[in-house]
Formats: C-alpha cells, sequence, structure tokens
C-alpha cells in the first residue's frame, strides 16, 4: 500500500485531499480551519524542520511527499524537499502560477518589508493583503497614515490601523465597496495567484489604484512539479490507484 503525505496551504491542496483514501494523510500548519469531512487522515501542527518531516515520513512509511503549501512558504518547500531526499522518497509539488499583470495595471515589485515601506510612503489608505505580516508593525504606522489589514482572523488594531478578518472568496461587488468605503489610494499584496483573491486586482486596475506586489520566493527543486489540478491528479491516479 502506497502512502501519500500532502502537505496543505493553498486551496487546492483541499481538492487534492478529497480525492485521497484513508491511508493517506493531509498535512495543516494550523492556521485556518480544519476539514472534517474527508477520508484521508488529517494531521495539523509542525514537524520540527526537516529532519523531524523526515523521521515522520520513514515512521509512517510514506512514499510520496506532495507539497501543495503556499507558494511564499519558502521554508516549508525546502524542508518537504530536504526530507524526501533524506528518506529515500520522491517530492511533487504543485505551484500555482503567479497572476500577470495587464497594461492597465500599475505593478511596482517589492523584495522586503523595508523596501515595501519605502515604497508607500507616498501614500495615505493603504490596504494590506499579506496576511499577519504588517501586524507586528502598528507601531511603525507613519501620522500621514491610516492602514487597513485584511487576514483570514481579526486582530486588534490601533488608532491607525483597522483589522478586518475575512476569508475568500472575495466578490468583486464587496471588493469594490471596501476600495471606496475606506478610500484606498494603494494595494499592498502578495503574488498568490489564487483567484479567490484576485477580484482585488481587478478593483485596483478599475480605480487605477497601484499595487506593491511582494516578490515570490524562489522555492526548492523537487522530482515533479505540477501547474494545474488537472496534471497532478492524473499523475497521481496513474501512480497510486
Amino acid at each position: 500500500m502506497k502512502r501519500i503525505l500532502l502537505l496543505g496551504g493553498v486551496t487546492e491542496a483541499l481538492a487534492i485531499a478529497r480525492t485521497l483514501g484513508p491511508e493517506h494523510i493531509y498535512s495543516l500548519a494550523g492556521v485556518g480551519r480544519v476539514p472534517t469531512d474527508l477520508r484521508c487522515q488529517v494531521r495539523v501542527g509542525g514537524y520540527g524542520g526537516a529532519e523531524g518531516l523526515a523521521q515522520f515520513v520513514r515512521d509512517e512509511g510514506i512514499d510520496l511527499i506532495l507539497d501543495a503549501t503556499h507558494p511564499y512558504a519558502a521554508q516549508i518547500s525546502q524542508n518537504a524537499a530536504t526530507a524526501a531526499k533524506l528518506a529515500g522518497i520522491p517530492c511533487w509539488a504543485l505551484r500555482r502560477p503567479a497572476w500577470q499583470a495587464t497594461p492597465e495595471d500599475d505593478w511596482r515589485e517589492v523584495s522586503d518589508w523595508a523596501e515595501l515601506i519605502t515604497a508607500l510612503a507616498p501614500f495615505k489608505r493603504p490596504l494590506f493583503t499579506l496576511g499577519r505580516e504588517p501586524l507586528q508593525h502598528l507601531h511603525e504606522i507613519p501620522e500621514h497614515q491610516f492602514w487597513t489589514l485584511r487576514a483570514l482572523d481579526s486582530y486588534p488594531g490601533n488608532e491607525r490601523c483597522e483589522v478586518i478578518g475575512a476569508r475568500g472568496p472575495f466578490q468583486l461587488e464587496d471588493e469594490r465597496a471596501l476600495f471606496e468605503r475606506k478610500n484606498i489610494d494603494v494595494l499592498i499584496s502578495k503574488n498568490s495567484g489564487s483567484g479567490a483573491t484576485e477580484p482585488k486586482l481587478e478593483v485596483a486596475r478599475e480605480r487605477g489604484v497601484p499595487v506593491l506586489v511582494l516578490k515570490r520566493p524562489v522555492l526548492a527543486g523537487v522530482d515533479r512539479e505540477f501547474f494545474a489540478m488537472r496534471d497532478i491528479l492524473g499523475a497521481l491516479q496513474d501512480s497510486f490507484s
């Protein structure tokens, strides 16, 4: 019996998990909702780095690590690739394609937080859609700015910041209303490639609002990369049916 360890992190991972039987394991870091309606096993929590993951793979008799983590989870992807090599099994990865700017878009790529803050200086009403990362910088908000942060869950803000807890998919009309209500003049986003969060980019395009895009990290090399759900499901069917 072959066993798959599926490392989740993107919406597509849950769709893959729904195709897996009880011998396989769907692994989640613990951020967000944990599904309870799957046939496969669900594991929540970390492994203690690549060595810990490799030991788990050996102990559980895993035959394949399938990395379906977020495009910005570079450390987890590196741990997965390293653990697979240590355990002597293959590592496959679902790599979600990045969004592509159109001629009507004003996208400005930034490499890190310092570069982002410099690029943000001329604006007054930014909308952050980076997850929880900006929360540790609330004390650094300039006097001329008011931040709106959107994350999966609600967190305390301050007098210069409102934090909105919301989960996609987001609807175009709702995004339009948010930009209007908060008078957003710049959007900050990762290039996640997710259709569930793409409407914010359409609204920015409509309103002529610049988008500061956090550059994607370089991810670890793996044995096989897939860029579409149908391709990875077909490969799993061929190898594990």
